[in-house]
């Protein structure tokens, strides 16, 4: 059996736990008075509502500095890519198929009437004084001809004979020198023909300049079509094609970026 001096001194650090939580006699808990702890959880409530004061001062500080309508900073980017539609750089049909293009809403006449019928040839520019909503110039789907999805909605895939449809990704304030146009070459050795939509495959200057998506909001990249007018000879075959901007001073010739004012994709007629 236990000794009497062991019990006491179990009993007695038993007591001791307790008061380290809970001293009935001076009133302290974990070694603290009421007071005490009412004074450090004033500290950290003004010390974290300080901290959270500076953070929204210095992100409203910061918000002043930034532009509703231009992006503070614009030269990661500074020329375009091309993208295509349909949206896959792999074109695989079957001529039997009803293949479409995907439709092309916003290039719509019944959108398209609300906006500005602009000086061909020159640049679309617009003061920034005022209202900083920008009109856009208006693009006449019909000038895709053949390619516009109006009259053939199969967009000559039916035929073997696609049209790919080509535009330049938006950059704020770019204003090409000279006269951009599209041109595509396929990496075969007897040339295919094509046709270009509008002619020569131009794009006019009075596209330009875009002023950004919330400034510019119906603004619309104008489109170009190439229709590859495919024989039966180019039918079950992986034809590689690649079209680039060309005569302006944007660039398309950047090897480290190999969509940098190119694109290049993969057609095949499966018969």
């Amino acid at each position: 059996m236990a000794s009497t001096e062991d019990k006491a001194a179990s009993k007695e650090n038993t007591s001791s736990w307790k008061d380290s939580f809970y001293n009935p006699r001076t009133g302290e808990v974990l070694g603290r008075t009421a007071s005490s702890w009412a004074l450090i959880l004033l500290f950290y409530l003004v010390f974290y509502c300080f901290l959270a004061g500076m953070f929204a001062l210095t992100m409203w500080v910061l918000l002043l500095t930034l532009d509703d309508y231009v992006p503070r900073y614009r030269d990661r980017v500074p020329n375009p890519g091309l993208v295509i539609r349909p949206n896959s750089l792999d074109i695989t049909f079957n001529k039997s198929d009803s293949v479409k293009n995907g439709s092309t809403p916003p290039y719509n006449d019944s959108q398209q009437e609300r906006n500005e019928e602009c000086t061909e040839g020159e640049y679309f520019l617009q003061d920034d004084s005022g209202d900083m909503r920008k009109k856009a110039c208006r693009f006449k789907r019909a000038s895709l001809s053949v390619c516009s999805g109006l009259s053939d909605t199969n967009f000559g895939y039916h035929e073997g004979k696609p049209c790919v449809l080509l535009k330049m990704n938006r950059i704020i304030g770019l204003k090409p020198i000279g006269n951009p146009y599209i041109n595509c070459t396929v990496k075969k050795e007897n040339p295919i023909p094509m046709q270009y939509f509008p002619s020569e495959g131009k794009i006019d200057k009075m596209y330009f300049p875009y002023y950004g998506k919330k400034a510019h909001e119906n603004y619309m990249q104008p489109l170009v079509a190439v229709k590859l007018l495919l024989s039966k000879e180019d039918y079950n075959k992986e034809l590689p094609v690649e079209c680039r901007v060309e005569g302006s001073d944007l660039r398309n010739n950047d090897e480290r970026d190999k969509f940098l004012g190119r694109v290049t994709f993969r057609v095949k007629v499966v018969e």
